[in-house]
């Protein structure tokens, strides 16, 4: 580009088609702010845009989620006349998508008197984009009824809602679509199809297609380990990523907050400080959703000081940082550390969040600290206008329950604004058991049994309250109870890892099982 526009500043004479040729370039390779600046010093100096300059014009606007830009150039487009040209329109549309602007997507569409395979995908892409899938599974539907036939790029702006909607059926239907036009070996549709099977659960039909796969880009091999990730099996993820590096990809931090989650989640301390060490070698450290992986892997690891010190290392952090960071603390029971971390965000200016308050309300629970418990569950709705979720509720039970003031957690949940679901009064129930006080415990386990009747912990804890009154024929109605109704106890797992392999124990084994 800099010897393409050193050529065109040296020209004594330019056209309409050198002005296209240049500002095309910038919005394809960068950086697009130089097309917005040659189109206004175009505009300047007298000649006037044609069809084909909007598009990239447009397109540059919309990188740079420039609406403000975005609107001067469209008020340009009308006054030209370029305001039914089907490609303008189409760009159009992508822009005030990509700018969150769904309402004026709709009325540029909506005014499109010819409209071809790119306008139909950019309103479907803005509508999934936008977290409208069920408007744009029905445009969707529209599209394939007036008999325009979709492509591969439209196919990968649909699957995302079917993922969102969890609609694995209609997802496999689109695939089975996609085989019969003969698009299904297109990279970028087999990487949403992994993405899409790997957030249905369905991680060997995700892996078939990984395998089948000629060649590979970076977002195939990050789609597989997240699918992976996703489904608990830690371990493959972090195989499949040594596999990756065996072969020479080179990773970003989609790649690494994926390995890290996975590292969290199976306990492996050294392998997250091994993928720390190859963050660090990146140059990703200051990622926020590199670093507040981080600190997750580590507290969830055990380790609060090195959560700690890459939280303190931070130049920069975010609510999600401090959050995170907020929440390791409380999960390790420094609920004095977490206060007093929440109070420092405060003084940065930071506004907290709903997730916020659940990490600041776990810290006053672990900690038994009441009335400040008490004072933030106040402060979050009345300061800063969160409506209080289950999850919030949750820990207020729980904190009021384990301080031993049942009656008032119970009458907390009865003028609960929302229905409590069964973390709620399962907290009540927890409660119960610690101060034994059987007559709520049982008031209390009629609305568990009516409001999660599979729920095989309700019935466990229940049975254990009995016990420890004596009550050994209610211990055995129980029991019975759950045998009617097919319930079975999951067993406890571990994790150990040995030699860099993963083993897993279960509750009561004596060996490792195959």
């Amino acid at each position: 580009m800099d010897y393409a526009r050193k050529m065109f500043d040296e020209m004594p004479h330019r056209d309409v088609l050198l002005w296209n040729t240049l500002i095309r370039g910038y919005a394809d390779l960068g950086p697009c702010q130089e097309a917005i600046v040659l189109y206004r010093d175009m505009r300047r100096i007298g000649l006037s845009p044609d069809s084909c300059t909007f598009p990239s014009v447009v397109r540059s606007c919309a990188v740079l989620s420039a609406l403000r830009e975005g609107r001067e150039v469209h008020c340009n487009i009308i006054k030209n006349g370029y305001d039914l040209d089907v490609i303008v329109q189409s760009s159009l549309v992508t822009m005030y998508s990509q700018s969150g602007e769904t309402l004026n997507s709709e009325l540029v569409f909506s005014e499109m008197v010819l409209r071809n395979i790119v306008s139909w995908t950019a309103m479907i892409s803005g509508y999934v984009q936008n977290g409208f899938f069920r408007k744009g599974l029905g445009l969707f539907r529209e599209m394939v009824a007036l008999g325009t036939q979709p492509n591969a790029v439209t196919l990968v702006s649909i699957l995302p809602a079917c993922a969102g909607l969890e609609f694995l059926n209609l997802g496999k239907l689109i695939h089975g679509y996609a085989v019969k036009l003969g698009v299904d070996s297109d990279i970028s549709l087999t990487n949403t199809l992994i993405a899409l099977y790997g957030k249905s659960g369905n991680v060997d039909t995700a892996r078939s297609l990984f395998d089948r796969m000629a060649v590979r880009s970076l977002v195939s091999w990050n789609s597989m380990i997240a699918a992976y990730e996703q489904n608990k099996a830690g371990g493959t993820a972090i195989k499949l990523f040594r596999r990756m590096q065996i072969q020479n990809f080179e990773f970003d931090y989609i790649t690494m907050v994926s390995v890290i989650s996975a590292c969290a989640n199976l306990g492996a301390l050294n392998t997250g400080k091994w993928v720390h060490d190859l963050v660090r070698g990146k140059g990703l450290e200051t990622n926020f959703s590199v670093t507040n992986a981080l600190i997750d892997m580590y507290a969830k690891c055990g380790n609060i000081d090195l959560a700690r010190d890459v939280f303190d290392k931070l130049p920069h952090k975010s609510v999600v940082t401090w959050t995170s960071i907020i929440g390791a603390c409380a999960s390790h029971g420094r609920g004095d550390d977490a206060l007093k971390l929440f109070s420092e965000m405060i003084e940065e200016g930071i506004v907290p969040n709903s997730y916020t308050f659940t990490a600041v309300l776990t810290a006053c629970r672990h900690a038994g600290l009441v009335e400040e418990g008490r004072k933030y569950f106040k402060s979050m709705t009345e300061d800063y206008s969160i409506t209080p979720g289950l999850e919030h509720c949750a820990c207020l039970v729980d904190l009021l329950g384990r301080a031993g003031q049942l009656m008032e957690a119970y009458e907390f949940i009865e003028n609960m604004p929302s229905e409590p679901d069964g973390g709620v009064w399962g907290a009540l129930l927890g409660a119960c058991r610690i101060h034994g006080d059987l007559d709520l415990a049982e008031l209390v386990a009629e609305r568990l049994y009516q409001l999660e009747p599979e729920t095989v912990s309700f019935y466990v804890l229940m049975a254990n309250i009995y016990a420890e009154a004596g009550r050994w024929d209610d211990v055995a109605k129980l029991r019975k109870l759950m045998e009617e109704r097919k319930l079975k106890k999951i067993p406890g797992q571990s994790l150990v890892n040995i030699n860099r392999r993963f083993h897993t124990f279960l509750s009561g084994s004596i060996s490792q099982p195959s």
